[in-house]
């Protein structure tokens, strides 16, 4: 389908979403104390549940950090890219990795790059980076690295 049938179709149950159709994919923006519950009823929603976590990142924008989902229907090749605000001095979220397996590295991986929390989430030890960078958060725009002395 495309993404105005999509949108509709979603609107009707995320009432509290906002929605963005400029981009290759519709773009899904929910409050953060919602994300939990639009997870869950996304990976089990009607006639084409969405599946399939395959991207799961995070974006500093130097006042706030975004969440970025992307989720596919594997048996209608739909896609939706959820995003969702986070406040940057106290990132956190409910983890989704009970929901979707792939979800279990990448926010690890985002936990350690960016410094979000993700509430019950079953092992949020380093994944990439070696010991004694707990807290360091490489990724943010904040981060100086000494070696490369880069300001942003």
């Amino acid at each position: 389908m495309n993404k105005e049938e999509l949108k509709i179709k979603l609107a009707a149950t995320f009432t509290t979403a906002a929605f963005d159709e400029s981009g290759q994919w519709l773009n899904m923006t929910v409050p953060a104390a919602d994300w939990l519950q639009v997870a869950q009823l996304l990976r089990n929603f009607g006639d084409f549940p969405f599946d399939y976590l395959f991207c799961l990142t995070c974006i500093d924008w130097k006042t706030k950090l975004t969440m970025v989902y992307h989720l596919s229907a594997i048996s209608t090749r739909d896609t939706v890219v959820v995003k969702v605000d986070l406040d940057r001095n106290n990132p956190e979220i409910e983890s989704v990795a009970q929901i979707w397996k792939t979800a279990n590295f990448h926010e690890r991986e985002v936990c350690e790059l960016f410094g979000v929390n993700f509430l019950n989430h079953p092992d949020l030890r380093l994944l990439i980076l070696p010991d004694g960078w707990e807290g360091r958060n490489p990724m943010r725009k904040d981060f100086e690295d000494p070696v490369n002395m880069i300001k942003l």
